[in-house]
């Protein structure tokens, strides 16, 4: 270590905060042998600097894979139309798409929720997202096939469907609703999301609208591990409770 008349720990501590943000330290957290070899102190010293790191979120133990760095959740604020596409390039991750589905169809169901007849024409793009490479999110989502035709031809690798919506059509949500619930992944979830073995899914059925017409019914499956969604509200006011209807 250094000659710095700072405790021991601490300046272990400051160095592992220093590879964490520098990203010399990504998904796997060394170990405590390694740390002590590593700062040449004792293993009293570097359990004290480790401690602190867990004690803030930074990192957590796994049983059978010893300790892993937390990932840095999305929050997003609840009450506002947002774009997951927009939410991810904000924090300054790189969101991409693998296209799964975008072509013409009809769905009873989708239809119901979008106001239109059982057999009408619908758009439908369903889409794995992935954050930094990482898969983060199965979406699929369904709009009215008379509006939405034009996006058939859109390149959805890279881009938000809202984005396209707007440059396209010169339409964007203006009100909309969500529904959000807890999952458990089956096994093709968990293949595709690749989650870890205790790791939870949230399910967002989201619809909605432009103006007074529905624009869109979506339904995302979101790894619980990246993504919270925040309220707030003001001091003098508790936030109302609802109770709707599982869909």
């Amino acid at each position: 270590m250094t000659t710095d008349t700072a405790p021991l720990w601490r300046q272990v501590l400051d160095d592992l905060e220093r590879r964490l943000a520098d990203g010399e330290i990504a998904d796997r957290f060394p170990t405590d042998r390694e740390l002590v070899e590593h700062y040449d102190v004792s293993r009293h010293t570097v359990r004290e600097a480790v401690d602190r790191l867990k004690a803030r979120g930074v990192i957590q133990r796994e049983r059978g894979r010893g300790s892993t760095v937390v990932r840095p959740q999305l929050l997003q604020a609840m009450g506002t139309v947002y774009s997951l596409f927009r939410a991810v390039e904000a924090t300054g991750a790189a969101q991409t798409s693998e296209v799964l589905r975008l072509d013409a169809t009809t769905d009873e169901r989708a239809a119901a929720k979008l106001e239109v007849d059982a057999d009408a024409p619908l758009v439908v793009l369903e889409r794995l997202r992935r954050l930094d490479g990482e898969p983060l999110a199965l979406d699929t989502v369904w709009l009215p096939g008379d509006v939405a035709e034009p996006l058939l031809q859109v390149d959805f690798r890279h881009t938000a469907l809202y984005d396209e919506l707007d440059d396209l059509l010169g339409i964007s949500p203006t009100s909309g609703e969500e529904i959000i619930t807890p999952v458990v992944p089956d096994a093709h979830l968990r293949e595709v999301l690749d989650l870890d073995e205790d790791e939870a899914v949230q399910r967002i059925v989201r619809t909605s609208r432009h103006g007074d017409r529905p624009l869109e019914c979506r339904i995302t499956l979101i790894r619980g591990s990246r993504f919270a969604l925040v309220s707030q509200w003001p001091a003098d006011r508790p936030p109302t409770v609802e109770v709707s209807p599982a869909i």
